[in-house]
């Protein structure tokens, strides 16, 4: 019964950061990417009716957002704003429910603003910067 305690405080412990990688890779990724096929992603962008001129805004906010929210730095504000960018992405890219892939991408962007409503309302956890002790 010792070693299973034991096992429960590891996974515990390693949790919060694990999710925040987890939660954070994919965003990480997706702005690199965008960055490095800028044109594709604005002429698609433009094409599904979104100025392109918002690129950098949203390239920024996933690069840097993740790296807030893997390091869990202002972890709340950060995931707030995620949360937000993933419903609407959703709503505006994957809104087409006749197509069983666009409304799979729909649903996936709508569980992870559910992750990441959840870091808003209980923090970012054990090993972040915003638990650091002072």
């Amino acid at each position: 019964m010792i070693k299973n305690n034991k096992i429960f405080l590891i996974i515990e412990t390693l949790s919060s950061p694990l999710g925040r990688l987890l939660i954070s890779f994919m965003f990480l990724m997706s702005g690199l990417n965008k960055a490095g096929n800028y044109s594709n992603t604005s002429g698609w962008m433009e094409s599904m009716g979104v100025s392109s001129s918002i690129l950098p805004l949203v390239i920024l906010l996933e690069i840097i957002g993740a790296f807030a929210i893997i390091v869990g730095w202002h972890t709340k504000i950060t995931a707030f704003l995620l949360a937000g960018f993933s419903i609407i992405s959703a709503l505006i890219f994957h809104s087409d429910f006749s197509n069983q892939v666009e409304m799979i991408m729909f649903m996936k962007n709508i569980a992870i603003a559910g992750g990441f409503l959840i870091l808003v309302a209980n923090g970012a956890g054990n090993y972040s910067l915003d638990n650091r002790k002072k």
